[in-house]
């Protein structure tokens, strides 16, 4: 499947929408450089499944933040990969929606039906591209 999005609304429109066909549990691997929406799309996901009002900070440092069956990884400054079940990566897999930035250091950990989200810039928007939507996608 792929989406082109020309701007932040179409962004959030897409991610309520996908939103909406996850349940637990399923893994989101969110690939796209510094800048590109993994967060804000991991945020709309959270915040349309938890509530509008939900207060979604950026993983970047906590690493992991947790929303009541959802967890959010921010991987970025992971360095070695036994750091992985230290925050608890492989219990999110197995139990959660678990949506991960720069998933790349966990590619060993991740199940086959992950759900790739591949984001790159498109003109002044961005192209989203999802090889596969396997199981837990409605």
């Amino acid at each position: 499947m792929e989406y082109i999005l020309n701007s932040i609304d179409e962004t959030r429109g897409f991610a309520r929408e996908f939103a909406k066909k996850l349940h637990a549990p399923v893994t989101v691997a969110l690939h796209g450089d510094l800048g590109m929406g993994k967060s804000e799309i991991a945020r709309t996901i959270i915040q349309t499944l938890r509530g509008e009002n939900t207060v979604v900070p950026s993983p970047t440092f906590t690493i992991v933040q947790n929303y009541d069956g959802i967890s959010h990884f921010d991987l970025y400054r992971i360095n070695d990969v036994s750091e992985l079940i230290e925050i608890g990566l492989p219990y999110a897999i197995a139990n959660d929606i678990t949506l991960i930035e720069w998933p790349d250091i966990a590619k060993d950990f991740l199940p086959k039906n992950t759900i790739h989200v591949y984001i790159t810039e498109y003109g002044s928007g961005r192209k989203i591209i999802i090889p596969f939507a396997g199981e837990g996608v409605a």
